[in-house]
């Protein structure tokens, strides 16, 4: 089921003066790299526990309802559906009231009976999901997710430059990999 970004989460969980404070820089020629990195980092976190870190919607984007009648998304924790729509064979939208679904927050699913639901116009991309998804503010990003973006910042800010034919810089610290790892949201 494929997914895209419709809105952005509205600022980093890393402040830049929280970031540069970490790293131990008091002035100011570095703070777009720095807010670059803080964007990188959060990113990067993200797509490898398949968590959204700030509230961010996402669009999924169905041929068809599940025969079950539950929707995993890819990307979570889900915080609530936005919109759904069903496309008939002319390609015109049809508005589903989302009320129609339940969220099950703690599967991080949504759920309807399949039978209940209108069966899309067209066989491909007949059907999209507006979903909320993320933590919520930057206060509410998990402690050690967020340590994990302070540890890839400062490894990324202390190994900027090109790297010396057989030398080696390990792309992400083992610590990194270790705190994000009970985040992780596997697929099967």
């Amino acid at each position: 089921m494929p997914a895209y970004l419709v809105t952005a989460p509205a600022a980093e969980p890393l402040s830049l003066a929280d970031a540069k404070a970490f790293l131990r820089v008091e002035h100011s020629d570095d703070d777009a790299i720095i807010t670059s990195l803080v964007s990188a980092a959060r990113n990067h976190v993200e797509a490898l526990t398949r968590c959204a870190l700030i509230t961010q919607t996402w669009r999924l984007v169905l041929d068809r309802w599940p025969d079950g009648g539950r929707i995993v998304p890819r990307i979570g924790p889900l915080r609530s559906l936005a919109a759904v729509r069903v496309f008939n064979a002319a390609g015109e939208a049809n508005e589903i009231d989302p009320e129609i679904f339940v969220i099950d927050a703690a599967a991080g699913s949504l759920a309807s009976p399949a039978w209940s639901l209108p069966v899309p116009g067209r066989s491909v991309a007949g059907i999209e999901l507006d979903i909320e998804v993320g933590y919520g503010a930057a206060v509410d990003v998990p402690q050690r997710l967020l340590h994990a973006i302070r540890m890839l910042v400062a490894h990324w800010y202390e190994n900027r430059g090109l790297i010396a034919i057989g030398s080696s810089v390990a792309m992400m610290p083992a610590s990194v990999n270790a705190m994000i790892a009970s985040h992780r949201v596997l697929s099967l």
